[in-house]
């Protein structure tokens, strides 16, 4: 009855003709919608098991010694001083006694770069490096130069 006039050119078909396409239409909407979330639990799937290194730790069985504690050694002007890796480094120079000079306190202008062994970071945004890997600079520090 009133189901014909939903499914496109069937005036001229049999109830049984329009059942049997109706039913390999929903047969083909089950299998591709089937298909579909087979693809997306394989592709979760994928990206569960690729990031499962994500929280593993790369060190290769190498640990630090405790006695460094992940901690930089700077030097400016004769005093010296252990900084955490990582801290803020204008805390660092005003500890050590430099005096960077400061105006847009947000790593704009770079009127507040400093010299960290040779490399240049803006003090008011920029992170105290790690410990080189020479001895003779960890022994020494950085030198800090404003």
């Amino acid at each position: 009855g009133n189901h014909r006039q939903f499914i496109p050119y069937t005036d001229n078909l049999s109830v049984k003709e329009v059942v049997i396409i109706t039913y390999s239409t929903y047969n083909n909407i089950i299998s591709t919608t089937m298909k579909t979330v087979s693809h997306l639990f394989l592709l979760a799937a994928i990206i569960c098991f690729s990031s499962v290194n994500a929280f593993v730790s790369n060190n290769n069985g190498v640990a630090r010694k405790s006695s460094q504690l992940q901690m930089t050694i700077l030097s400016a002007g004769g005093k010296k001083a252990d900084f955490k890796e990582g801290s803020p480094l204008k805390n660092a120079c005003a500890k050590l006694g430099v005096k960077p000079k400061y105006s847009c306190k947000k790593g704009d202008c770079g009127s507040c770069t400093v010299s960290v062994g040779g490399s240049r970071i803006k003090a008011c945004v920029g992170k105290v490096p790690p410990m080189p890997r020479l001895k003779s600079l960890q022994e020494k520090g950085l030198e800090v130069k404003g």
